[in-house]
């Protein structure tokens, strides 16, 4: 009956003209078969002699249909005038009070049922599903992501206005999605038989979700609980955009007030946790707040501090712009990162998972481990909300336990020892709300990868960028590594292309160009000015192909955020592979967080570097490490699992003194022509790595 009440209530939800309809129809058929049976049973050979009950029996048929008064008054001249004109008296109050009475009503009681329906004014029975309070550039990511998942997701989204815009927004990503994912699974199978067409049709992408959107208060406990939040899986708290949601004139004071902080979140904080620590409440349910500034996080903090005294405690605060400034800072550090987390922050192909497991030894597990499991790769253990747990990386949690007895080939590697990276030069286009928490990012990068022999600076910025963006940074004064800003308008071309051009030529290193969108700007003119300077910098790079032939074009690795994903196709058309929807990764990381709390933790460390006040390296990061440095000697032609096998094993070597060991796990590899593998499955490809490659690693230095 639950269920029963669930699905009801979902297409009720959903399709409320549906249901009625559907009730109609199936009330007619009944109505029908009901009234043949009595007739049947009932049928008088004549009207001569009739009793009550059959006059009244006559009486209901003369009113339903004025031609039945045949079976009363066949013969006027026989009956009576009288008889005649009382029937036709009845005929006429039925049809008024009778007929036309109850086909107002019901007329009126299905459009208020309806009404009603689509209003959002009835209660939700539905349970194990996320709710997503408010809506911003980032949610429908969130939603999207969710396609991924092996089993049916029910999604709640209740937000203050936009009912109908939102519902179009979630209709297109998702089937934007859908299409794009099935285009290329279908050119992947193509020409291959039988086989790999039945193989398409069981491995496509369905649309496997019910998104039921509400409009109303979020801050209301009526309607938080008509959407049935106590018996949510998970709630996710969206902060508010500013993008054209406010005329001109009040907008820039609208973004000073979002800077200094956000009550709203905080109150509706404090009305779901209210919520959900009741005792009725579902167990183990998560409350993930998205936080952009420092005053909205010291209140969460304390109410996080409240409830590990009062109750339960449930709620992960991700701070937005920490998380996106320190992503966007490893960009033009290692570009094919962007390549690797597109899919280990997602729920689709190789991503991390988790096992609540005790582990004495990292070292020794992942050791015993690679010998019988080739489907997961062991990345670290951590501790997370009281509990142990081990991550992994994988195409699903069942892989993590799938046991394969591995021989020993005997493929070994040669490591280098005094591998470090090597100097970076970046230039940084435009400005974004992350610009600060992207300094930082460089500024932990440089703690620890700096060169401590005094042979220089690792790290070289250029910011090029309008006068008042660079006056709010105070023209960047607090970061050494910033050798020089340049003033210029999106119209100085002219100035801007020379920049770019000079700092090129005066590197014998590789020269990343990071191209930031202002996500404060309004609607229209989101990713107007990234757009605009992807065309300077693709322009440059042309110019060059044709004066120098031979010029590399991997000299210039070019990554260009954008905030709207619709302009994706576009900037991928000036053969850009490091397109950055910077909202996707944090829209796939709260997705996997509503899974899996813990993950969270897990993501924190592996986008923090270590202090530089430190020769022991304990933080774990991803990086993209060149073949021709990170090896002594480039690996001959091996398999994924041994070249994983290898890697680990030369790692942590007895040979190496424990406190000097860098424990390497192998993730992947990026080709020069930029495509990227990551292992996954059973590992028996073939791999062969040249001197321009890269590998992707999962390591603490």
């Amino acid at each position: 009956m639950r269920k029963f009440k669930e699905w009801f209530s979902i297409q009720l939800a959903k399709h409320p003209a549906r249901v009625v309809l559907l009730a109609i129809l199936l009330f007619n058929i009944a109505f029908l078969f009901i009234a043949a049976l009595v007739i049947s049973n009932l049928a008088l050979s004549g009207t001569e002699h009739m009793g009550f009950f059959e006059a009244a029996f006559y009486t209901v048929t003369m009113i339903l249909d004025a031609g039945c008064i045949s079976f009363v008054v066949q013969d006027i001249g026989q009956s009576g005038v009288a008889l005649a004109v009382i029937c036709l008296v009845i005929i006429l109050i039925g049809m008024v009070s009778f007929t036309g009475a109850v086909i107002g009503y019901v007329t009126n009681y299905i459009s208020g049922f309806i009404e009603s329906s689509n209003a959002d004014a009835r209660k939700l029975h539905i349970s194990d599903h996320l709710v997503i309070l408010n809506w911003n550039t980032r949610a429908s990511e969130i939603i999207n992501d969710l396609l991924y998942c092996r089993k049916r997701q029910k999604v709640v989204v209740l937000a203050g206005s936009g009912k109908k815009e939102i519902s179009k927004e979630i209709a297109e990503r998702v089937s934007d999605t859908i299409r794009r994912e099935n285009r290329a699974l279908r050119e992947q199978y193509r020409g291959h038989g039988i086989g790999a067409r039945l193989r398409y049709f069981r491995e496509r992408l369905k649309n496997n979700l019910i998104v039921i959107v509400r409009e109303g208060d979020i801050y209301s406990a009526k309607q938080l609980y008509d959407i049935s939040l106590e018996r949510a899986r998970s709630v996710i708290i969206l902060g508010n955009d500013v993008n054209n949601t406010f005329c001109r004139y009040g907008y820039k004071e609208k973004l000073e007030e979002n800077a200094k902080g956000n009550a709203l979140t905080v109150k509706t904080l404090m009305q779901v946790s209210d919520i959900t620590d009741a005792e009725f409440s579902a167990d183990n349910q998560k409350i993930i707040v998205e936080i952009s500034d420092d005053w909205t996080w010291e209140l969460v903090d304390r109410i996080i501090k409240y409830k590990e005294v009062a109750g339960k405690c449930n709620i992960v605060p991700v701070r937005v712009n920490q998380i996106l400034g320190q992503i966007l800072s490893q960009f033009p550090l290692m570009p094919e990162l962007n390549l690797a987390y597109r899919e280990l922050f997602s729920n689709k192909g190789s991503t991390f998972f988790l096992e609540e497991k005790k582990v004495a030894d990292d070292n020794a597990y992942i050791t015993e481990y690679l010998k019988t499991h080739k489907f997961a790769t062991p990345l670290t253990s951590m501790q997370a909300e009281g509990k142990d747990y081990f991550f992994y990386a994988a195409d699903s949690q069942r892989d993590i336990t799938r046991e394969s007895e591995i021989p020993d080939s005997g493929f070994t590697v040669k490591l280098n020892r005094n591998y470090w990276i090597e100097r970076k030069n970046v230039i940084i286009l435009g400005h974004n709300s992350k610009c600060r928490d992207i300094m930082e990012g460089f500024c932990k990068f440089r703690d620890e990868w700096g060169y401590k022999d005094g042979s220089g600076e690792i790290l070289r910025i250029i910011i090029i960028d309008d006068k008042d963006s660079l006056e709010r940074m105070n023209y960047y004064r607090d970061y050494p590594f910033v050798i020089r800003t340049v003033a210029a308008s999106i119209y100085d071309q002219e100035l801007i292309c020379s920049t770019i051009e000079q700092f090129v030529d005066s590197n014998e290193e590789d020269t990343s160009v990071l191209i930031l969108s202002d996500d404060s700007a309004a609607n229209d003119n989101i990713d107007a000015n990234a757009l605009a300077n992807l065309v300077y910098v693709q322009d440059i790079i042309a110019s060059k192909k044709r004066e120098h032939p031979d010029f590399d074009l991997g000299r210039i690795d070019v990554i260009v955020e954008i905030i709207d994903p619709k302009h994706h196709d576009i900037v991928s058309s000036y053969s850009v592979n490091n397109v950055v929807i910077s909202n996707r990764y944090i829209s796939k990381m709260i997705t996997q967080i509503s899974e899996k709390e813990a993950i969270f933790d897990f993501y924190t460390d592996i986008l923090t570097y270590d202090s530089g006040e430190t020769d022991v390296y304990q933080s774990k990061e991803v990086y993209a490490k060149k073949v021709s440095t990170f090896f002594e000697e480039i690996p001959a032609e091996c398999t994924e699992a041994e070249l994983v096998r290898a890697i680990w094993n030369a790692s942590v070597s007895d040979d190496i003194p424990k406190e000097k060991q860098n424990p390497t796990i192998a993730l992947g590899y990026v080709k020069k022509n930029g495509s990227i593998k990551l292992f996954s499955g059973d590992k028996s490809a073939p791999v062969k790595l040249e001197s321009g490659d890269k590998i992707i690693v999962f390591t603490n230095h």
